[in-house]
């Protein structure tokens, strides 16, 4: 029976409006969700456990608003909630979220850990690679599918086609959509969720290397063109190749 942990992370709602002030992104008035790709390594955590029993724990870095996201991993279904944090802790690059995000890994015993391929925030795809490096397990990305027939088995995408890949040992499987199903909290488990304590540990960090300066919104798009008649025909396919470089 595998002790499980399912790394998920606090980020800006997708839908939401992102607004630069002081040359920073204005985070003030944005609501905050588990990283969808992470909500795909909570369930197949879930089904894992169903399949052959063991513990799930999900485990978050963040100050203490962060507790929201492992609140709401709890109602979907999980065991444990955990948070580290430390508040000498100020932008983390990926190198210190990673070593601080295994040594928790190791502290809680585990033998498995789920992840979401990339956060919606950042979409570096970095953390599940880089904290089984740190660890010395296996690692598979963007993987689609799970079954637990007989172990673990799981699909992930390959050159033409798909690699199915057995996984014996500790490892990090970072998920991405594919055929995993997402289930939705109970009552049941909202009420539990509500009253559920958060397991607040530290861990060593390791100095950022990278800081950030500014942060600006992209150039505006410029304006679009429309063309009518068979007359624009030769012009819409000038531009066709010789800007939008499509033909």
């Amino acid at each position: 029976m595998a002790n499980i942990v399912v790394l998920v992370k606090r980020v800006p709602d997708t839908n939401a409006r992102i607004v630069i002030a002081d040359n920073k992104v204005d985070l003030s008035a944005v609501k905050w969700v588990i990283s969808p790709y992470d909500e795909f390594a909570i369930e197949t955590a879930l089904q894992h456990r169903e399949a052959n029993g063991g513990s799930v724990t999900a485990l978050t870095l963040g100050p203490a608003a962060a507790d929201k996201v492992l609140k709401d991993a709890k109602a979907i279904g999980v065991d444990e909630i955990v948070r580290v944090w430390d508040d000498s802790w100020a932008d983390l690059d990926s190198n210190a979220t990673q070593s601080i995000l295994s040594q928790s890994i190791i502290g809680l015993g585990a033998d498995l850990v789920f992840c979401g391929k990339s956060a919606a925030d950042t979409g570096a795809g970095s953390t599940g690679p880089g904290v089984a490096q740190r660890l010395g397990w296996a690692s598979v990305s963007n993987v689609t599918d799970v079954t637990f027939e007989g172990g673990l088995t799981v699909t992930a995408p390959a050159e033409n086609g798909a690699a199915i890949i057995e996984i014996s040992g500790p490892a990090v499987i970072s998920c991405d959509k594919g055929s995993i199903k997402v289930r939705k909290p109970n009552v049941k488990g909202i009420m539990m969720a509500k009253r559920a304590s958060v397991n607040v540990i530290s861990a060593d960090a390791p100095a950022s290397m990278v800081t950030i300066v500014s942060q600006s919104s992209p150039p505006a798009k410029a304006a679009g063109k429309k063309y009518e008649g068979p007359s624009a025909a030769q012009e819409v396919a000038r531009l066709l190749r010789d800007e939008a470089n499509v033909i």
